[in-house]
């Protein structure tokens, strides 16, 4: 079982991290994913996400497309967006992906699940522009 920490790490970094662990079998964890960076200048990352809300199926409003406003699902498809979804092995790894804001201790107690270590890692390139996730969702209309 692998845990990541998506506390300052970047999102699409992480996710195909992610990815990848779960297309070779491992089970992924992922907590902190409302604290995970969006690299870019904040309207630029704000103007994308808006403009996808805003995007409607003419024929039918009610059939979607409908797009995640809580962090754990928008990290969720993050990853989602990284595997093979058409194929079995993409499903099955999918499953295998859980998402969580904060570190739920009672659960990831119950689960068995090994909580995160805080790894003194060196420190990599700076990012001069960087949205968290919870920031963009919260953008977005999300309550959670």
């Amino acid at each position: 079982m692998k845990v990541i920490d998506a506390e300052k790490q970047v999102l699409g970094r992480m996710a195909s991290q992610a990815a990848k662990a779960a297309l070779m079998g491992e089970d992924v964890v992922i907590v902190n994913a409302d604290k995970a960076y969006v690299s870019g200048s904040m309207t630029s990352v704000f103007g994308e996400n808006l403009a996808k809300i805003e995007l409607k199926n003419k024929g039918n409003f009610e059939k979607g497309p409908y797009h995640p406003k809580r962090p754990d699902r928008y990290v969720r498809k993050a990853v989602r967006g990284m595997l093979p979804i058409r194929k079995q092995t993409g499903r099955d790894a999918f499953k295998r992906i859980k998402v969580y804001i904060g570190v739920p201790q009672e659960q990831m107690k119950r689960d068995n699940i090994p909580l995160p270590k805080k790894e003194d890692a060196p420190e990599k390139k700076k990012l001069r522009r960087k949205v968290t996730v919870a920031e963009i969702c919260a953008r977005i209309g999300g309550k959670w």
